[in-house]
């Protein structure tokens, strides 16, 4: 699931390495299933209905253990559960600051699109959310 992270992120770390306002990551984030991938400026359409709701995620060193090799990965694994009704085509996930609205994060598409239909559940595996910097 590599990504990038939003204009929002990059501003907000900007500042804070170089003279601007201190960045106070959340203690949690919220991870959004999409039926169309975000930009880093925003957009996309996050999936809907059926016991829907965004994945809280705390952010923490056991989630999220120390990067190496400029990667970081999820520890434990993301579980959204069994949906009630079909979500469609899920392309992307995306992180925000809240559990509904708020701001995008970060993004990345998945390795391959799932349909989420009635019954099914979703979930990313250990290592499977990639966050990597060049």
């Amino acid at each position: 699931m590599p990504g990038g992270k939003s204009n929002y992120l990059a501003d907000k770390i900007g500042d804070h390495m170089h003279g601007g306002p201190d960045y106070t990551r959340p203690a949690t984030t919220y991870f959004a299933m999409m039926t169309v991938t975000p930009t880093s400026s925003g957009g996309g359409t996050e999936a809907s209905g059926g016991g829907y709701a965004r994945l809280a995620y705390t952010n923490n060193s056991t989630n999220w253990p120390a990067s190496s090799g400029q990667t970081k990965l999820n520890a434990t694994v993301m579980d959204w559960g069994t949906f009630t009704a079909a979500l469609g085509t899920i392309v992307a996930i995306a992180e925000y600051d809240s559990s509904s609205g708020g701001n995008l994060l970060s993004f990345g598409p998945l390795s391959s699109s799932r349909v989420l239909a009635t019954g099914d559940s979703f979930q990313v595996p250990i290592s499977g959310g990639t966050y990597q910097e060049s």
